[in-house]
């Protein structure tokens, strides 16, 4: 049977000390992790839905000059994703932020070897 991508990698025993064979542990890959992230997603889908469906009392929720009926669960989603949203663009921000003080830092750097030119 081949091995591919999704597959586990196949090992072969490494000599223990002794003598012994022991088997190796086989390193993790990326489908595993791409395994991991699925089931964590989906229990979190599963416990959203869950809050979702026990906090289904309608509630008005007034914003500025708005006003809105929802679902308590809805309402509180809504404010979580937003606030999500918020953390993201400042992280983005900080991020586009560091890039260009790196950027700059390599640009203003005089250069030490020869002065061919490099290439990246």
């Amino acid at each position: 049977m081949p091995n591919d991508e999704t597959s586990e990698p196949i090992t072969k025993p490494v000599p223990a000390p002794g003598g012994g064979a022991a088997p190796r542990k086989p390193r993790p890959t990326r489908i595993s992790g791409a395994w991991v992230a699925v089931l964590v997603a989906i229990v979190v889908l599963i416990f959203l839905l869950v809050f979702i469906l026990q906090n289904g009392d309608n509630t008005t929720i007034h914003f500025l000059w708005g006003q809105a009926s929802l679902p308590l669960g809805v309402a509180l989603l809504l404010g979580a994703i937003g606030g999500a949203l918020l953390v993201a663009v400042v992280g983005a921000a900080r991020i586009l932020q560091l890039r260009r003080q790196a950027k700059r830092a390599i640009t203003d750097r005089p250069s030490t070897s020869s002065p061919a030119r490099r290439e990246s």
